[in-house]
């Protein structure tokens, strides 16, 4: 079974940069749609980002322009590069695999944007 494990979260600066990755066990993760997720507190997590197997990509409203998702099969990673973050990014940041009825998430890292 695929196992996913994030890195790259941290406290940046409003206005900074971060660039999350997200690596999966397993020889299968080309075939996987991949996405990243956030959740901050008191709210449901929302999408953030998709990326099909054939790496097509989709955005949420709050993120487009300035967050990009992308994939390196040869690395089994996926990788969500956030610019220009606000403190409303502030979020535990969640990757997730899909692969027909299977979907699997990480256990997430938290990015903060404070000054």
């Amino acid at each position: 079974q695929v196992q996913l494990v994030e890195s790259g979260g941290g406290l940046v600066q409003p206005g900074g940069s971060l660039r999350l990755s997200c690596a999966a066990s397993g020889n299968t993760f080309s075939r996987y749609a991949m996405a990243w997720y956030r959740q901050a507190p008191g709210k449901q997590r929302e999408m953030v980002a998709t990326i099909s197997s054939g790496g097509s990509t989709n955005y949420g409203d709050s993120v487009e322009g300035r967050f990009t998702i992308s994939r390196d099969n040869a690395k089994n990673t996926v990788y969500l590069q956030m610019n220009n973050l606000s403190p409303e990014d502030t979020a535990v940041y969640y990757c997730q695999s899909k692969y027909s009825l299977l979907v699997l998430w990480g256990q997430g890292t938290q990015v903060t944007v404070s000054s």
